[in-house]
């Protein structure tokens, strides 16, 4: 009866953790999130791994990261039916290892177990964002995206130092809950000194909150108009390009009639399908040409540079060494009477692709997946390391391409290359939910409190916004409609770099640098030790 209780508790606890996992974040019950939630958000999953055994953990582990993302990334189900079990089974991998990393920590420091579990966790939110299937939705410092006065510190320590703050309330309660002292003041006295520590530091966080901000009001301005069709261009093939088009122009025109002081005019990603260069040049789809020409006569006639997502064709070789055509996501900047086709115009080739959906490095390793996600309507796509940033009469700017401005390092690269502010292009019309959308949003705020720039975002269905230099969301364009927001875009002159556009995600590598310290450590007392007790 005992160990059936148990299992009770163990399987109450699971379920809670998956819970207060997605809750925090924009989810399905309201797009802003619970963002207070995050700070006990982990207070179960201490817990539990405190509880059970060597031969449960692992069980464990895979349940929660398995409940956890299916639960708070629900939509990727919309996308294909690949995207949910890859992420779903590729965090319960990710999970249970980490589940056994912080049951090991806690077995070898017993009396500090679920701090030592705190330092594991905190390496894992790094360490999952890193290489070929990083990935930053879930990551705790990103549910406080309102809390504008929290998340300035961010320009310090970055969001892995910020998620670290955060996480830290739930293994302090979690350290008292399960205290072994008879009463609940006892409890609280033997960890009143980490306690202490912790509200100081979430003192300072609120103090620079308060101290931190820029102030830009001085600052010169850029009327930018952003596009939103309310569309997935990917969606319906050749014979809604024209339907695509025909929005994208008509909104523009609208713009731009709406203010005529409008200096630059931003397209969603792959907002235009057809590939611009390589349909000009090589003509050999006659549709597709026609469609070209219509775009280029029309950009050509305007007086503003227009900035337009597209799928970008040249041919080259590839990585096997053939001569093909190689095929981006790319942005393309036109400037009319200028580089209109011809001569070439600028552009930038995305450089982070999104793991499965855009790339997938092991085909020859993995072959039947990647038959069956080209099976499933992958788009695969070739990458660049090229960190451009565009030049509009001493405007620079970056254009990172949707879930690339979800990493902090690849904002920084381009300011650290000069932008003075970020113009992310996204399409989530795919995932036809708000909340993929603002979960989007919420990593994209971040962005700007780190390196101190403004940004604005061009989406295909939203969330189109304004976002000031101090992670402040300005202005909104009504999501799930077909409209235009016309912002003005602050140009900030960089005078100082932020210690995080310095020193980038140091608090995460800190972490894992801490977590092999602490192990490494934990065996070597446990080894001494036990060296000793057989002397005696």
């Amino acid at each position: 009866m005992e160990k059936g209780k148990n299992v009770l508790i163990n399987i109450g606890l699971l379920l809670s953790g998956i819970v207060l996992f997605a809750l925090p974040h924009p989810n399905f019950i309201t797009v802003e999130g619970f963002p207070l939630l995050s700070y006990f958000a982990y207070i179960p999953l201490f817990i539990l791994i405190s509880r059970v055994s060597w031969k449960s953990v692992w069980i464990y582990g895979l349940l929660y990261g398995t409940g956890c993302y299916c639960l708070f990334v629900y939509w990727l189900a919309i996308f294909n039916p690949v995207s949910m079990p890859v992420i779903a089974g590729m965090y319960a991998i990710y999970l249970m290892l980490a589940f056994l990393v912080m049951k090991a920590a806690a077995t070898l420091f017993p009396k500090y177990a679920i701090f030592a579990q705190w330092v594991v966790w905190c390496a894992y939110e790094y360490v999952k964002t890193l290489g070929f299937p990083g990935f930053n939705y879930g990551v705790t410092a990103y549910a406080q995206w309102r809390w504008t006065l929290i998340i300035q510190i961010a320009s310090v320590i970055g969001v892995f130092g910020l998620s670290s703050v955060i996480s830290f309330s739930s293994a302090w309660f979690a350290a008292v809950i399960t205290d072994k002292a008879d009463s609940w003041r006892g409890k609280i006295k033997n960890h009143r000194v980490s306690g202490i520590i912790w509200l100081v530091i979430f003192a300072g966080v609120i103090v620079y909150g308060f101290v931190s901000p820029v102030d830009y009001s001085s600052c010169e301005t850029k009327k930018v108009a952003l596009i939103q069709t309310n569309s997935d261009p990917w969606a319906g093939g050749e014979s809604v390009f024209k339907e695509d088009l025909d929005t994208l122009i008509s909104l523009s025109d609208a713009a731009l009639a709406a203010d005529d002081s409008v200096e630059l005019v931003v397209w969603p990603e792959t907002a235009f399908v057809p590939r611009i260069t390589y349909h000009y040049k090589h003509r050999q789809n006659p549709y597709m040409y026609e469609l070209v020409a219509e775009l280029l006569d029309y950009l050509d006639s305007k007086s503003v540079p227009f900035v337009v997502g597209n799928d970008d064709c040249v041919k080259g070789y590839n990585k096997e060494g053939q001569y093909t055509d190689l095929d981006y996501n790319a942005v393309l900047l036109f400037r009319p009477g200028e580089n209109v086709i011809p001569p070439e115009p600028d552009r930038y080739w995305k450089n982070h692709l999104v793991p499965f959906t855009e790339h997938f490095p092991f085909k020859k390793q993995l072959p039947f997946i990647y038959k069956l996600l080209e099976e499933n309507d992958t788009h695969f796509w070739e990458s660049s390391d090229e960190k451009t940033v565009f030049d509009i009469d001493g405007f620079k700017f970056c254009t990172p391409i949707c879930f690339e401005d979800t990493f902090g390092d690849i904002a920084r690269d381009f300011v650290r290359n000069g932008a003075q502010a970020i113009v992310n292009m996204s399409n989530d019309a795919w995932a036809r939910t708000a909340s993929c959308q603002y979960q989007h949003l919420a990593m994209g705020v971040f962005r700007t409190v780190e390196n101190r720039i403004p940004a604005v975002r061009a989406t295909s269905s939203g969330q189109t916004v304004l976002i000031d230099p101090n992670g402040k969301i300005l202005k909104m364009a009504e999501p799930f409609e077909p409209t235009y927001l016309i912002c003005d875009l602050p140009v900030m002159e960089k005078t100082s770099q932020t210690i995080y556009t310095k020193y980038g995600d140091y608090a995460g590598k800190f972490f894992v640098y801490a977590t092999c310290l602490l192990l490494a450590c934990g065996i070597i007392i446990k080894v001494v030790g036990k060296r000793r007790n057989g002397k005696k």
